[in-house]
């Protein structure tokens, strides 16, 4: 049988009363077993009388703790202590499943390893690179500033290397966006991004696209709730394919003047796109905080990014990294600037570009003569809509066929699965049968 604590015990236990104070002290009293799983809070209003707040700083703290997954329910069915352990996990991308042998996986849009550079040579001259093994928490090597500012999309004042362009989110949404504050993003958009979003607590205001990237219509609406940022990937879309239009993006920018909001730009498929690089950097140089990762171009395991953004707010990403590495292996930035002054990695890169759009392409055009209809575009992934995701998913899988539903990257609803076409290089036409038979039974 659950217990029940009133709102008098809580109001000798607590005493804190911020929203803060209030979330931080019933977890711990969760944690001490004071409050046992199961036990039902006091309703909202008894507790804020008892405290002496508003019954909004309860909500707030208690909104917190559900995040958290310390408490669930609400309303008139009261509220539980459901678990006294909270480990932050990303749930989109910790929800995919290990498929094991016989199983056609679609589900990761990662390069395909065969058309990444060699990195020996590279990594030989990392070994020297310049301050080795020094404790100074430099921002960025001068050798790969050089070499980025060489094609980087605007002058920005400041350059930033991370540890990957999801570090890159990551780090900079903790130095500068607080629990509870909007964030607008495109919709539907990278599923990890999501994951970050939502690990943060921000409220997430989706912003619709279409083949010209996020619509000036629905940004305006996100922006009548003052977004503290605006998280967009300004080239190609990681899940869609599609690229943002000049005219889209000086669209996007006339809406934004009016604001505050600042502006992160994630070019996270970088050169595998072939359309240009651009940026309102050039437009906003005091908000715009554009990133480059080269985990899809250059590999993986050399977990590296660069930022740029005003002096001022790379100033405070790079505080905010002090509490952890605090600066980015020199080693790998040397052997990134290495590699992007070497013209065989332009060779390799171009090659792997073609690669790309060929696989994408015989998808894509497969499901068209099947009738299924598919927009063009180009990275490493299709956007497919379906009647039905859950029926698409169990009709794939019973072919052996893995992919994503479209779920994982919105939080809208959304009939649409995502099918990886970075190492599909054989099975074009089988996986088309498949996805034409989920679409056309469901």
């Amino acid at each position: 049988m659950s217990e029940t604590r009133n709102a008098d015990w809580f109001a000798e236990k607590l005493s804190d009363k911020t929203i803060r104070g209030i979330a931080l002290e019933t977890s711990a009293l969760i944690r001490a077993g004071a409050l046992p799983v199961g036990t039902k809070l006091p309703a909202i209003r008894d507790l804020a009388f008892a405290l002496g707040v508003s019954p909004a700083t309860i909500s707030e703290a208690w909104s917190e703790l559900r995040r958290q997954k310390i408490i669930s329910g609400r309303g008139r069915n009261g509220t539980w202590v459901s678990g006294d352990r909270f480990v932050a996990k990303p749930e989109r991308l910790a929800s995919s499943g290990n498929y094991g042998e016989g199983v056609l996986n679609l589900t990761a849009a990662v390069p395909d390893v065969r058309l990444l550079p060699p990195l020996a040579e590279a990594l030989a001259y990392g070994a020297s690179a310049e301050n080795l093994n020094s404790y100074e928490r430099s921002r960025i090597l001068p050798e790969l500033e050089a070499a980025v500012r060489r094609d980087w999309p605007y002058e920005p004042e400041a350059f930033l290397a991370t540890n990957g362009g999801y570090n890159a989110v990551y780090t900079l949404l903790h130095a500068l966006v607080m629990p509870g504050a909007s964030v607008a993003i495109e919709n539907p958009t990278a599923m990890r991004l999501l994951d970050i979003l939502e690990d943060l607590g921000v409220r997430i205001l989706p912003v619709q696209c279409d083949k010209d990237g996020p619509l000036p219509s629905s940004l305006e609406a996100a922006t009548k709730y003052r977004p503290v940022a605006f998280l967009f990937q300004p080239r190609l879309h990681s899940v869609t394919g599609q690229s943002v239009s000049r005219a889209r993006l000086e669209a996007l920018g006339n809406i934004l003047a009016g604001s505050d909001t600042l502006i992160i730009e994630d070019d996270g498929v970088a050169d595998i796109s072939g359309a240009p690089k651009h940026s309102l950097g050039g437009r906003f140089p005091d908000r715009v905080i554009h990133i480059l990762s080269y985990s899809k171009t250059l590999g993986p395991d050399l977990r590296l990014a660069v930022l740029s953004s005003s002096r001022a707010i790379v100033e405070q990403i790079q505080s905010y990294r002090s509490f952890s590495a605090g600066w980015t292996s020199r080693i790998l930035q040397a052997a990134v600037a290495w590699l992007l002054r070497d013209q065989m990695t332009d060779e390799i890169l171009d090659r792997a570009r073609n690669i790309y759009q060929q696989r994408r392409d015989e998808l894509t055009n497969a499901l068209r003569e099947r009738g299924v209809e598919v927009d063009d575009g180009a990275g490493l992934c299709a956007w497919v809509p379906v009647s039905s995701e859950p029926f698409a998913m169990v009709t794939l899988a019973a072919r052996g066929i893995a992919v994503h539903p479209g779920a994982k990257f919105s939080i809208l609803p959304s009939n649409h699965i995502r099918v990886a076409t970075g190492n599909l290089s054989d099975h074009s036409r089988e996986v088309a049968d498949g996805i034409a038979l989920a679409c056309t039974t469901g």
